[in-house]
């Protein structure tokens, strides 16, 4: 049983408790809105010009070429990417960069949909969207261009891992790396304008705010990986910190995903945390096999891929169909008001004579305000923290039986 909230855990939860207090009082949200908003828009409108000049250089090969470039620096590519990294026995690489992405996702989405600024009018500017996810990207906010803020973050903090842990500290292979991340930055900036996705200010905000962001978490992530494998009411602590910053996100001009992709890879770290923190010294230790080693031959890694992706995708689609059945029940059980936006057809529409009809004692001692509260955020958080729990525990369970 986990004691008490340490110090700093009390006083980061109570600051975020006080923010939102604050922010409800003197709707700052709209207040920042109103003084950025406009002088963004004026510049989107700005760099037309400029975003057409690169676009008329577009035939088929750099149509590919971009989309490619934009896929693989996607949050999807990363979900996919991440499991590969915690089984080929870079347990402390994976786990910071799947923290890092939790964490630039929040903060980027959430100034987007504070600015609420949008993206460049098409047409006159060609949007392409080669993929679904690019489609739901072009429904966000603008500033910042959430690509060009996580490519700085990890691939920079990438940097900072090979050249700490991995390859020898001289001049020319710390010259050489800086210039691959800035070549590669600069590559994904360009991609997204000439996709139309971004004005030339959402790239640049992007890349300001992603290098803010990576000099902070390099001041602190050792002390969130020291907290995660040996600390203190690690799991009271994530649910609590997840369930604050579920409410803290600010409310956008007009609905987005933003905020959905948010409760996903929330879900995503709090899972990873979860799992890591029971199970590191069997699985995530410093000395477990690494791939290319006699331990853990490219073969093995492979068999890994095999049985680990179907593993992980069935505890997703069991996670959901169980979050989809349990939290109606568990809500309608505390008195929560609830609508579905996609999962569960049934909440789809809000029924008001449900709503009447709740018991006085449901109403007396519900623990919420009386809104409606879309369930989907529930189900989606749980859902992506099933995964993300399975790809750290359960799949390194089933490896080790199989003496893989």
């Amino acid at each position: 049983m986990e004691a008490g909230f340490s110090v700093w855990q009390a006083l980061t939860l109570a600051s975020i408790s006080g923010w939102m207090l604050v922010a409800s009082l003197f709707d700052i949200t709209k207040r920042v809105r109103s003084l950025v908003q406009p002088r963004v828009e004026r510049q989107v409108l700005a760099d037309i010009p400029f975003t057409l000049r690169i676009q008329k250089w577009q035939n088929g090969f750099l149509d590919n070429f971009f989309s490619l470039v934009s896929c693989v620096v996607s949050v999807p590519f990363y979900t996919g990417f991440l499991p590969l990294l915690f089984w080929s026995g870079h347990g402390k690489l994976a786990r910071q960069m799947t923290l890092l992405m939790a964490f630039c996702d929040y903060i980027g989405n959430c100034i987007k949909d504070v600015v609420s600024a949008p993206r460049p009018s098409c047409p006159p500017v060609r949007r392409l969207t080669s993929t679904e996810d690019e489609k739901q990207h072009a429904m966000e906010y603008g500033l910042p261009s959430s690509h060009a803020l996580n490519t700085v973050c990890l691939t920079g903090y990438l940097l900072h891992y090979v050249l700490t842990y991995g390859a020898p500290n001289d001049g020319m292979t710390i010259i050489g790396g800086f210039s691959i991340v800035f070549l590669f930055v600069m590559l994904v900036g360009i991609a997204r304008i000439y996709l139309g996705m971004h004005s030339l200010i959402d790239v640049i905000a992007g890349i300001c705010f992603g290098l803010i962001i990576l000099v902070f978490w390099l001041f602190v992530h050792g002390y969130v990986d020291s907290f995660i494998i040996s600390g203190q009411n690690i799991t009271s602590f994530c649910v609590s910190l997840s369930f604050l910053l579920c409410f803290a996100y600010p409310t956008p001009e007009f609905p987005t995903p933003s905020f959905e992709f948010h409760t996903a890879f929330t879900g995503v770290a709090f899972g990873i945390v979860i799992g890591v923190q029971q199970t590191y010294n069997n699985f995530h230790h410093e000395n477990v096999p690494r791939i290319f080693t006699p331990q853990l031959s490219l073969q093995t890694f492979l068999f890994r891929i095999l049985i680990g992706i179907p593993a992980i995708l069935t505890v997703k689609f069991c996670s959901k169909a169980i979050s989809k059945w349990l939290l109606p029940i568990v809500c309608n059980t505390l008195g929560v008001p609830i609508v579905s936006s996609c999962y569960v057809p049934s909440l789809k529409e809000n029924n008001n004579e449900e709503m009447k009809s709740t018991g006085y004692a449901q109403r007396l001692f519900c623990l919420f305000p009386q809104k409606v509260y879309d369930v989907d955020t529930g189900i989606r958080f749980v859902q992506y923290a099933g995964l993300a729990w399975s790809v750290v525990d359960l799949v390194p369970s089933i490896f080790a039986f199989l003496n893989l």
